[in-house]
This record gives structure tokens, C-alpha cells and sequence, in this order.
């Protein structure tokens, strides 16, 4: 059974099921990321210096014995990392075992400060996130940009931006994010954002794609009743919804049989939902379930619909 791939903005073709690696436990994805890619036919891995698992993802790649050249690899620059990307980039180079990464991508849109009281979540003394809020993300990015041209990176884009903050690095940029990875399921479509990345000719990739630990998503009515019309379960109906749309579906599981299903099952939608299928997913956020599960207390304004950013709580005198 092929998986589908979607062409980006330099050419290079991403397959369009990856396995996701956040929150996976170190232990636990090592056997996860090689059943993925020996057994069940993944060529697509996401994973990122902040989930603290790359050593792990890359210990699978190797116990799979799939040749590197087969595999696309995805990581992410921390926001501790902003001022000097290539370094984080050599670490996580170094942790997976390559010389090279197919996707590099900014992980938030946020600096934190990189000599603050932590090496990744550094923190004020009012408990806010230690921001560098002097820092300018199109530096950020010609860093990037300058990864490609050494050949560290095929490829390059962006995670959890807004239009509001694509448009602090889309002016000066020499290459445009060939990605911008989000989270998207049909609670949280973010139809106005998707349709100006794909203006810009930016391909959405979708975390969380499931919702989130006993997510509201595979219970839902609408989606119930679209698998049970197809013989599908709703997880095949979630990320095939996706697929259809040309969005990346980055599914994240450690249990073999779920990690065989969401490929399988994502292709199995994809040739069985029909206009009316989609268009009433596509509704369901509108209809009164619009829901983010993924809201770190950045003390930003990030600029998306429905979020909305923690304030310092006062101190007693």
C-alpha cells in the first residue's frame, strides 16, 4: 500500500502520513520508530530536539535498517536556540545519527532567553516563560535559510505560526517556509490561516490530529456516523479528513497495531470520503465545537483565533 506524497514549494515530495514522536517516552520509541518504518511502512518521521526523544528516534531509525535515503526526517530549532540555530541543528544531527535533515523547522515563534534559569523552559521570577522579547524571528529564519545552503537542510519551515507571525519573516525571506506545521483537526480547522499559507504556497502539516488523550474528536456524532456509513474507524476518518485536504497528518503512537492502522486506515479514507463527508467535517468547528487542546502559557500574542495568552499574576505587597 503506497502512501500519498504532496509536493512542497522547492520540489521535494513529503510523504503525507508521518509518525509523530511527541510524548512518546524515550524507552518506548526507540521499538515504535523501527515497527513504524520495518514493519508497517512509514518513510516519514517528525520528531524535535524539545520532545528530549531524538537519541531514542534515532536508535529506531537504525534498528529498522531502512537506509536513510528512504526516510524523511523532520526536527524543529527550540525557542532557547533562536540565536544560534546551526548549533541546535549539529545536536540534533548528532542525536539522530545524520548528516542531513529533510524538513528543519522552527518549533514556536517564540525566542526564550538563551542564558536564562533553564536550557529549554527558562522562567521569570513572576513564573512567566523568560521570552527575548527584543529578538527578531527573521533572523531566526535567515539562520535557516542559511542551513540550506550548507546542505544540513533539504528543506525548511515553520511551526505554530500565525498569518500574523508569518508576515515577521515573509518580507525578507529568501526561500519561503515550505511548511507550517499546526495543530489541525476538524475542531480546530483554521480555514482563514490554511488558505494564506497555501496563498504563499506553504503546506499545512497537522499535529495532534486525533485531539488529545481521550479526545472528544473520536467520539463525535458527525465523525461516528461518517465511519460507520464507510466501514472505517474514526481515527481513519480524522486523518484522511486531512489528507484530502493535502495536509501533512502526523498521527503519534507507540502501540504497533494503532501505528499499522493510522497508516492503513488514513489511505483506506482517503479513496471512501466523499464531498458531503468532507463538508460536514469541515463544518463541525463552526457548528459550536471549535477547540484547541495544544496551549503552552506562552506569554505572547501568537495572533491565532481562540487563544489567548497568560498574564502575570499579581504579587502581594
Amino acid at each position: 500500500m503506497s502512501v500519498p506524497a504532496i509536493k512542497l514549494n522547492n520540489g521535494v515530495q513529503i510523504p503525507a502520513i508521518g509518525l509523530g514522536t511527541w510524548q512518546s517516552q524515550p524507552a518506548a520509541v526507540v521499538s515504535a520508530v523501527s515497527y513504524a518504518l520495518k514493519e508497517a511502512g512509514y518513510r516519514h518521521i517528525d520528531c524535535a530536539w524539545g520532545y528530549n526523544n531524538e537519541k531514542e528516534v534515532g536508535e529506531g531509525i537504525r534498528q529498522s535498517g531502512v537506509p536513510r535515503s528512504e526516510i524523511f526526517i523532520t526536527s524543529k530549532v527550540w525557542g532557547t536556540y533562536h540565536s544560534r540555530v546551526e548549533e541546535a541543528l549539529d545536536e540534533t544531527l548528532a542525536n539522530l545519527g545524520t548528516d542531513y535533515l529533510d524538513l528543519y523547522l522552527i518549533h514556536w515563534p517564540i525566542a526564550l532567553n538563551p542564558k536564562g534559569n533553564h536550557p529549554a523552559f527558562p522562567t521569570l521570577p513572576n513564573g512567566l516563560r523568560d521570552v527575548d522579547h527584543s529578538w527578531k524571528l527573521s533572523d531566526t529564519w535567515k539562520q535557516m535559510e542559511t542551513l540550506v545552503k550548507k546542505g544540513k537542510a533539504k528543506t525548511i519551515g515553520i511551526s505554530n505560526f500565525s498569518i500574523k507571525k508569518m508576515e515577521e519573516i515573509l518580507p525578507s525571506a529568501e526561500i519561503i517556509p515550505a511548511v507550517n506545521q499546526l495543530e489541525l483537526h476538524p475542531y480546530n480547522p483554521q480555514h482563514e490561516l490554511l488558505a494564506y499559507c497555501r496563498s504563499k504556497g506553504i503546506i499545512p502539516q497537522a499535529y495532534s490530529p486525533l485531539g488529545s488523550t481521550n479526545s472528544p474528536l473520536l467520539k463525535d456524532d458527525v465523525v461516528l456516523k461518517i465511519a460507520h456509513k464507510h466501514s472505517l474507524q474514526p481515527s481513519d476518518v480524522l486523518l484522511g479528513w486531512l489528507v484530502v485536504h493535502d495536509i501533512v497528518a502526523l498521527p503519534k503512537s507507540v502501540t504497533p497495531s494503532r501505528i499499522a492502522s493510522n497508516l492503513t486506515g488514513t489511505i483506506t479514507a482517503i479513496g471512501k470520503l466523499d464531498k458531503e463527508d468532507i463538508a460536514e467535517l469541515d463544518g463541525l468547528a463552526a457548528s459550536g465545537k471549535q477547540k484547541r487542546f495544544i496551549m503552552p502559557p506562552w506569554p505572547v500574542e501568537l495572533g491565532f483565533d481562540n487563544w489567548t495568552a497568560p498574564m502575570p499574576q499579581p504579587t502581594a505587597v
